[in-house]
């Protein structure tokens, strides 16, 4: 209402309250209760049913529909059992997304609100030109980036006098997915905390400022506790598209099963003919444990996050 009543100073109040209010009823009526019903069913069905098919004995997922579980209910766990501890187990390309998730979000997160604080707060020269390179750099497409940067790890980084630094040389490290990722994220990020930093009162900044605190304790004691809903947001978007990447994790990883993530092992296991898919079924329902519990321990901040820079007052 303030953001309305800003930009529309004739407007009655009144009239702002009953816009709202009509608003609100048309959001809540008995239509839109059933449409959004009518929704929900139709996005979950093929969940449940991909759920049941992941419970069902091969000879009946290959025999019959899922829905036939509600006339003959075999049930069974030999599928988990066989893609959690059969001969090819998914526990380690499992703890490998964790490995290489969490990093892979932590590390844009920490660098972006650094950077989106400076952009914001900081008086520099270029500060402008330097925010628009840097959101330009979203439309150019992962794809380009690949090549020239597998060539750099390849190569090494030159250090001094000609001395190479042979860390990312290797293929098959988590290093080299965990820095490619975070170049990757690093352009939305900055423009998004940027967006939401950049909305703190200047009243709070020019206080802290008087009292003596520097740059670091600002951004330390108060920027981090007010940004904590949009790193909270962009945490979720960025881990969950992480914990589902496959082209980043495929080239970078080097292809081998020490490193190979989750997604990289599901696609192993379509084979050439999408033989199994009662296995895969199975599979889908163990990769999506973790980035749930990364969304449902984060939703409280979730709207909040991604209504970042959007008003004011």
């Amino acid at each position: 209402m303030t953001t309305s009543m800003t930009a529309n100073p004739a407007l009655p109040e009144s009239a702002v309250t009953a816009a709202t209010r009509r608003t609100k009823q048309r959001l809540t009526s008995r239509g839109a209760t059933i449409a959004a019903l009518v929704i929900a069913v139709f996005w979950t069905v093929p969940t449940v049913g991909l759920f049941i098919t992941s419970i069902r004995p091969e000879v009946e997922t290959q025999r019959s529909g899922w829905w036939e579980i509600f006339i003959n209910p075999t049930v069974t766990l030999e599928n988990y059992q066989e893609v959690l501890f059969g001969r090819e187990s998914l526990l380690g390309p499992f703890f490998n997304s964790i490995a290489i998730s969490i990093p892979a979000t932590v590390f844009p997160l920490v660098i972006a609100s650094l950077a989106a604080y400076a952009f914001a707060w900081m008086k520099f020269k270029g500060r402008d030109v330097i925010f628009v390179l840097v959101f330009a750099l979203q439309i150019v497409p992962i794809q380009m980036a690949l090549v020239p940067l597998l060539s750099l790890f390849s190569r090494g980084i030159t250090v001094g006098d000609g001395v190479i630094y042979e860390g990312l040389r290797n293929a098959g490290q988590f290093s080299q997915v965990w820095i490619a990722h975070t170049i990757f994220a690093l352009p939305l990020a900055i423009f998004l905390l940027h967006n939401f930093i950049s909305e703190i009162p200047a009243d709070v900044i020019e206080a802290a400022r008087v009292d003596g605190a520097t740059h670091g304790q600002i951004f330390f004691r108060i920027v981090l506790p007010l940004a904590t809903p949009a790193l909270a947001s962009f945490a979720i978007f960025q881990f969950i598209w992480v914990w589902n990447d496959l082209l980043v994790a495929l080239i970078f990883s080097g292809g081998t099963q020490d490193v190979a993530p989750l997604t990289q092992r599901l696609a192993e296991l379509v084979g050439s003919r999408g033989q199994d898919w009662q296995l895969l079924t199975a599979s889908a329902f163990i990769s999506i444990v973790i980035p749930l519990a990364v969304f449902f321990g984060l939703q409280r901040y979730f709207v909040r996050g991604l209504l970042a820079g959007s008003t004011k007052g």
